[in-house]
Order: C-alpha cells, then structure tokens, then sequence
C-alpha cells in the first residue's frame, strides 16, 4: 500500500492516527493522536535520525490494530540512494506498541542519534472534534530513569501517559533518545510501550475492567482468528462480494467496544474517528444488520443498554424513566459535566429499537431466558413511548431537547441540524415527529405482543399492545401520508403540519411495516426512482428538494446502513426486485472503498460520476457501514426464521453469480444457504 493521508489502526477502546511516517503531529485540521476512552493520550510522537525527520516510501496495514512504515531520512531526491532504512511497527490493544529497527545499507559504520519527541494534551474528544483545547486543570511531566510519565489532573480526574523503552534511553521531559553505533550492514532495533492510564475517584485505574486479551498483539490475532472462524463462510463466485464481506467481519471485530465497569463485555462503537465509544440507536442498528452472522453482539448489548436504562426525569441529560440512552462518554467533559453524555438519553429511536431487538433476537436465538430476563426493562421502553414520548398528545413519538446548550436538536437517525425542513426549505418548529420513528413504536408494539404473549403469560397485554398497534397505523396513514406526492411526509410539526419533502426515510417505513399494502407499491417505486435512487444508492433527501445537495450530510448524500434497511423494508413487502436493485448499487459502491464502506457518500448520479464521491468527514469503519453487506446478504438470500427454522427465498441481482452461506447460527443449529443470481435489473429505476 502507498503512502498517503492518516493512517489509523485501533482496537475497541483504543486507536490511533498518524501520518503516513507514523509521525503523530496534532493540529486543528489533521486532529492525529493516540486515543482512548474519549482521551487524546499523545498529541506529539514525532522520530528524528540525527536531528532528521524521516519521509515515508510505504506502509503495511497489516490488520486492524497493527501497522508497519518503510521509512528514510532525507528528501525523496535522496530515495533511490538511502544509506538507511527505518521500520516503524506498531500496535494497539489495552496498551500501544511500538517497535523500531534500524538497517544501515553503508559500507562503513555509522553514529546515530535516534530520537522521540513525546507529549500530551490531553484533549478530550470533544475538544479535538471542535478544535478548541482549553485545560482547566494541571498538565505535568515526570522523568524518570527508566521511563518517562505524561500526566493532566482535574480533581478526582486523572490521565496518564507512561512511555518505557527495551533498550536503554535517556529521558527528558520532550522525549527520549538513543545512542547507537551501527555496522556496516548491521541492524538495531527496541521495542517501546506506552501505557494510558485513566484514574477515577479512590485512585482506581478505570481501565482494568477492559479486555484482557487487548495488551498482547499474538492474543488479538488469535482473537481475530476465532472470530471469524465463528461467523459463517460465505463462498461466491463475486470476488468482490466475497472480500467486501470479509473486511466487514475485520471491522466488526476492531469495533468491539468494552464499557468500563460493565465486565469487558463488548457490542459494537459507533465508528472512528469520533465515535468510538457506545451509542444506543447505532449499536442496536448494527446489531439487526449482522444478527445472522454474529448473534453474540445482540446479547451483550440489550444487557448492556438495559443496564443503563433511563430511570430519573434529568434535563440535562434527556432522561426520562424507561428510555435507552443515546451516547455515552468517558472524557473530562463528560466528567464535569460540560457535556451531557454521562449518559446522554437525547435519541428517540433507540427506545422502541430496543424492544424490536430484542424481539428479533429471540426469533433468530430461541433465548428464551434473556427475553424473560428483560421483561421489566422492556415494558419500561414501552411505556416510554405512550407516557414521555408524546409530547403533542395524539400518540406519536415526539422530540424536543431539554437541553438548549448542548443538547441535540434533532433527535432521529438524521441528527443533523437543517435535517428535517418543510418542502420550502424553511425548519419546522418543535416538537418534531419524524415518520420513521413512528414505525418503530408501531413494529415495537407489534414485537412485545408476542413477546408478552408466549413468554411474559400476559395475553391481556398482549391484546392491548396490538390494538394500539393497529390505532397508531390507521392514524400514520391518515396523517403522514402526502397526497399530491404519494408518499409519506418525513415529518410533522407541532400544530400537525406536514414536512411534505420526499426522503429515505419512507423505506424504514417498509422495514417497520406500518405501511398499508395499497400504498407500498408507490413507495416502492420511489425508492428506486430517479429521484431517490441514483444508481448506487437511495439518496438521503430526494433531488430536486429544495434543501437537497449530493454532499449534504442528511440531505442528499447515502448513507450505506441507510440502504440496508431500505433494502430490508421492500423484501418485506415483496418487492424482492427492489431490493436488489439497491443492493446491487451498494455492493458495487464497496469495490471503489476496497471493500470498507464509509458512513456516507455523495448522492450524484451514477451516469455523473462513474464512482461514489466520497464525504470528506465520513467515518470509517463505521459500525452500521460495516454492518450494510451483511444485512444485504441476508435480504438477497431471503434469510428468515420461522417457527423454529431458517427459511431462504433467495433473489440476486443478475451477474451477482452463485452464492453459498454455510454454518449460519441460529435456534435451529448451524445451516446452509445457496443462491444463484437470475435477475435482470436493466429497466428497474427507469
């Protein structure tokens, strides 16, 4: 691989980005450091070889926690003729490693004086995202013989930074330095370990609670090797198909987050760079995308964000009892409450998704227990919805931040600002009440009938679930649907209104099912039309609105996740077709980003283009991106349970070619499922 921009590798709880030399340089437009639990650890980690810095001819990505730069002192006038070679190897799991080898290729010996300059910030995530680094407490440094300590303290806030080296080094407070005397031909090298350290109140390390397994770099390949040893094999005659499936399993694995004191149990972070911790709507989301693949996520993380369920009235953090919490942070902010996200509840989505996980979970598990297990926080979800969520009162799920400083405004999926807007472009007033969240109360409800029905021995409330089901579809389709446009509105206003413009979010309709069957064929036929589809994806604001711009954030561009569920939703309604019309686009949009698709690209036209434009801040990996090929896989095949079996009603895009799936988990075992791609897609979109 060439060199070229940031380089990142992380593992769960821990990452870090460079530059192409390994060099770590912060600054307000390339935000590089060593990171963990919302901490930047290292600001500054730049090698010099006597007094020189180091250009890059290569680096290895070699897997997601480990990389290696080809390194030569000098400019690249001077490639061709290098006297030295500098290989930098790293690492990260609970610490980070570095190794440094030097190779002299001169016919005489040579002095040289290696250096590492070393040094903190501090910043909290945050304060990085936004570019503002402002300290409030005490940065110092220790030097000491053998190593040397970085450390910032608030109070009971402690962050700590521990530097030791292999080899023998002389230590100052900017770093530390070798002396080293190389033959011709002859080779050094040392090993050094950084050690992060986040002390809390009572002087524990908060850190101890994480993944055993994340210091040693032969653990996490043999922790890689399992993982993907468990998760099904997919064969296919699609290379592409095949290795885009392959990255998603990789970066399931490096998204593994462990919360501090829940255990070292793990569910998937949001995605890097700033989003590496646990949010409540993107872990379920993925959680549904990969349930087919890797169960074991759904488990951990329904016990997880039950365990930290709403359970208290707080403006400042958005809770309310019953709900599922939006965010969570570990930072200095966070700890003084400069920011919210201690937990932060302000989503309205995670709620009623985690009751329709839970449910799903149980169909593709049989895990009876943890349904049983759950029971109460689950009927505090739904009662969430009927008691705090309708802010109106008319039995909608409403949003309105109480939280005017630094709570968020748009509390959907599409958390954007200027997301949800009349068809003038004008913003509507709060509260908001945006279509798709309406669908998942409706699919909730539907979900926790049965749930109650054949595990909580509630038939009664089970009935009750399902009338309100019922009321809340007949008023949707009475209230949201547009009628000069034939589809449904993406939202509501206070006073009823309608934000009449035409978005993405009417193919989560389809996935909830609160569609009524004479209206989805329209929305169907949207979907994949030329205003939404652009021929890798359904954009997320249709063209030809006004607020639509193909690199807008939530208006226009698309989003992978985004097009999963879309593809989802019309599988379920038997517009098998459509579905892989999409999905077909958005396999094809993974080859350009080697198999990794970001959290969103631009929504021109594919005719325009010829490849997807990248958004320029996307995150990647992104755990809902990463989760898109696997749910596309499951909607292709047709894979779903029923009464205590796998069934599969395949249905691939033409040249897609044979697909075979093997060991997929499930209540009925281990089984296997074929396909072979027979559709032409060559008028559908037209």
């Amino acid at each position: 691989m060439g060199a070229s921009d940031t380089i990142r590798i992380l593992d769960g709880n821990t990452f870090v980005v460079s530059q192409d030399t390994g060099d770590i340089e912060s600054t307000p437009s390339e935000p590089t450091g060593l990171f963990s639990i919302d901490t930047r650890f290292l600001s500054h980690w730049v090698l010099t070889v006597n007094g020189e810095r180091l250009n890059a001819l290569s680096y290895d990505d070699l897997q997601y926690y480990e990389a290696r730069f080809f390194l030569v002192p000098g400019m690249a006038t001077h490639y061709i003729d290098a006297k030295l070679s500098v290989i930098r190897e790293r690492a990260v799991g609970g610490s980070f490693r570095e190794t440094l080898t030097i190779l002299n290729h001169d016919e005489k010996a040579v002095d040289l004086e290696i250096r590492m300059d070393a040094g903190s910030d501090f910043a909290d995530l945050f304060q990085v995202k936004d570019e503002i680094v402002n300290k409030k407490g005490e940065i110092y440094t220790e030097v000491e013989p053998d190593r040397l300590r970085l450390g910032y303290r608030r109070g009971n806030f402690r962050r700590e930074t521990v530097i030791s080296s292999a080899g023998p080094a002389r230590y100052d407070k900017n770093g530390f330095t070798y002396t080293v005397h190389l033959e011709p031909n002859g080779q050094w090298d040392t090993e050094i370990d950084v050690q992060t350290h986040a002390v809390g109140p009572g002087g524990r390390d908060l850190r101890m609670g994480l993944r055993a397994h994340g210091t040693e770099r032969l653990a996490l390949q043999h922790d890689l090797e399992e993982w993907i040893a468990r998760a099904p094999k997919v064969n296919t005659e699609h290379e592409q198909l095949a290795s885009t499936y392959k990255r998603s399993l990789i970066d399931l694995a490096a998204l593994r987050f462990s919360p501090l004191s829940l255990g070292g149990q793990a569910l998937p972070a949001a995605g890097l760079p700033w989003f590496m911790t646990m949010f409540g709507r993107d872990s379920i989301l993925t959680c549904l995308q990969v349930l087919p693949f890797v169960p074991d996520l759904s488990k951990t993380t329904l016990r997880i964000l039950a365990a930290l369920q709403g359970t208290r009235f707080d403006d400042f953090r958005d809770e309310d009892p019953g709900r599922i919490l939006h965010e969570m942070r570990y930072g200095e902010t966070a700890a003084f409450e400069e920011q919210p996200h201690s937990p932060y509840y302000g989503s309205v989505d995670a709620t009623p998704l985690f009751v329709v996980l839970l449910d799903e979970y149980e169909k593709w598990s049989g895990d009876v227990a943890l349904v049983k297990e759950l029971e109460r926080e689950c009927r505090a979800a739904l009662r969430w919805i009927d008691d705090y969520a309708d802010l109106a009162g008319n039995g909608y799920i409403w949003y309105e931040r109480r939280n005017s400083d630094t709570g968020l405004e748009n509390q959907c999926w599409k958390d954007s600002w200027d997301s949800i807007s009349y068809r003038d472009g004008t913003l509507p007033p709060f509260p908001r009440a945006t279509c798709e969240v309406q669908g998942y109360a409706y699919d909730a409800k539907v979900r926790a009938a049965r749930l109650a029905r054949e595990f909580w021995g509630d038939p009664g409330y089970a009935d009750q679930l399902e009338r309100e089901a019922a009321q809340l579809k007949e008023r949707f389709n009475r209230d949201f649907w547009v009628e000069d446009g034939e589809y449904y509105a993406l939202a509501l206003d206070p006073d009823g209104r309608q934000c009449g413009t035409l978005s993405s979010n009417i193919g989560h309709l389809l996935w909830s099912g609160i569609v009524d069957d004479d209206r989805a064929e329209r929305i169907a036929d949207h979907l994949v039309g030329p205003r939404l589809f652009s021929g890798w994806g359904v954009r997320t604001l249709a063209e030809g609105e006004v607020r639509y711009n193909p690199i807008g954030y939530h208006n226009g561009t698309i989003w992978p996740f985004d097009n999963s569920f879309i593809a989802w939703g019309l599988r379920r309604y038997g517009f098998a077709e459509h579905a892989a019309t999409i999905a077909n686009g958005i396999l094809d949009a993974a080859t350009f980003f080697q198999g990794r698709l970001p959290e969103a690209f631009g929504g021109y036209r594919r005719e325009l283009t010829k490849f997807p434009v990248e958004y320029p801040t996307a995150c990647s990996p992104q755990a809902w991106s990463t989760g898109t090929p696997l749910l596309l896989l499951r909607t292709m095949l047709g894979l779903e349970p029923h009464e205590g079996h796998l069934a599969v009603d395949p249905m691939l895009p033409m040249g897609m070619g044979r697909i075979e799936v093997l060991d997929i988990p499930g209540r009925w075992g281990r089984v296997d499922a074929f396909a072979r791609g027979r559709l032409d897609l060559q008028n559908l979109g037209d």
